[in-house]
């Protein structure tokens, strides 16, 4: 045999075995396919635009009248308000079960209670 019909016949053996390598590669690929499907999960909670929310430096440091209302309601006082806001405390008004009661909380975030 001379050297061309040697190479011919090496270069077609050689694609002989690279084709059934392929072909016996795609059944398995195929079988692979649907694990690498991602799936949605759904969100069930109600689409809601982001709020507006204040930079942190224009939030308020101190007690709100509100939070501090919504506190001392939770302390048991019933028809709450804010009498006094000053610089160290914020004090509210209410009934409880005796009578009228006074409830003073301090003037900074979270609106630790100072006495009732």
């Amino acid at each position: 045999m001379t050297t061309i019909t040697r190479l011919m016949a090496k270069a077609g053996l050689a694609a002989l075995i690279a084709l059934t390598g392929i072909s016996a590669s795609a059944p398995i690929a195929a079988a692979a396919g649907p694990e690498f499907v991602q799936y949605r999960e759904r969100d069930w909670r109600p689409h809601h635009p982001p709020r507006y929310e204040r930079p942190r430096h224009m939030r308020p440091v101190g007690c709100s009248p509100r939070l501090a209302e919504r506190r001392a309601e939770a302390m048991g006082l019933r028809r709450t308000r804010v009498v006094d806001i000053s610089r160290r405390s914020v004090t509210v008004v209410g009934v409880d079960r005796r009578g009228r009661d006074r409830v003073v909380f301090a003037n900074v975030r979270g609106c630790p209670l100072i006495r009732r």
